[in-house]
């Protein structure tokens, strides 16, 4: 393989990868603002990194997994489930999405104690 098509296929993943951050990040509701604060970069390396032409660090591809509840997977194309959620998870995703990170955080630990109180995990 040549020099010049191994950087055109790195490319190709590399705005592949970009796009599903951009969705995820939009799916979720935050801005790129957020997201760079988040990381603690300039928000125009998430602008970057969105468009393909910044490489995102294994860490920083990590934790952006985290703050999308997605699978570092999910971004490299090998894990395609939860990939569509039933109407009503994805709704309630949307409308958690607008909540503060301490909103969010109190969300979720009432989401744990439902599902602490399902005798058998029923998930109607």
């Amino acid at each position: 393989m040549t020099e010049h098509t191994t950087s055109g296929s790195d490319d190709t993943q590399r705005r592949r990868l970009g796009e599903r951050l951009r969705e995820a990040r939009e799916y979720i509701g935050y801005s790129q603002d957020e997201v760079a604060a988040f990381l603690r970069v300039p928000r125009t390396a998430v602008t970057n990194m969105e468009s393909g032409t910044r490489k995102v660090e294994a860490l920083e591809l990590s934790r952006l997994a985290e703050l999308y509840r997605k699978s570092v997977g999910y971004f490299m194309e090998n894990d395609t489930a939860g990939d569509t959620l039933p109407p009503d998870v994805a709704h309630l995703a949307r409308q958690a999405a607008k909540l503060s990170v301490k909103d969010r955080e109190e969300l979720g630990r009432f989401a744990e104690f439902l599902k602490s109180r399902s005798p058998d995990g029923d998930k109607k």
